[in-house]
């Protein structure tokens, strides 16, 4: 079972931002979760108004460089690069990588931006649900009687 996650990319600026809210989000306070970037550039304002329309405030996180991170608590890293090179992470950590496309930076109207955004958003929260559902991870629901 994972005890820490790190979400990585290269600008730390829409997927790992995403993945951060999603999974802490789905997590709940089950596993300490953090998000970096080789070369941080501030968040996306794209990927909080997506993650915002699925109920997920990620107004309060900020780019981080890898070098910010609290190593001791991660031991799983899931990387998100896709057409970019990955950062490398040399802290000893079990490495997962899904490889997503970078969702700004490709031109087109706002709204086809936000279909991009929407997109790895949405493929975001399917991986993060099934990945912590078999690490034992997933927030249940409790039940009413």
């Amino acid at each position: 079972m994972t005890h820490g996650v790190l979400f990585l990319c290269v600008a730390n600026s829409a997927r790992s931002q995403m993945a951060e809210g999603i999974a802490r989000s789905l997590a709940g306070d089950r596993v300490p979760i953090q998000s970096a970037g080789s070369a941080p550039s501030g968040v996306n304002p794209l990927a909080a108004r997506v993650v915002s329309e699925i109920g997920i405030d990620i107004s309060g996180q900020r780019s981080k460089s890898v070098g910010e991170i609290d190593r001791a608590a991660v031991d799983t890293v899931i990387t998100l690069c896709a057409e970019e090179v990955c950062p490398v992470y040399l802290g000893g950590a079990r490495r997962l990588h899904w490889p997503l496309p970078d969702p700004a930076g490709r031109g087109g109207s706002e709204e086809e931006s936000l279909e991009r955004f929407r997109a790895v958003r949405d493929e975001l929260r399917r991986r993060i649900s099934a990945w912590l559902e078999a690490e034992g991870l997933a927030r249940r629901e409790e039940t009413k009687s």
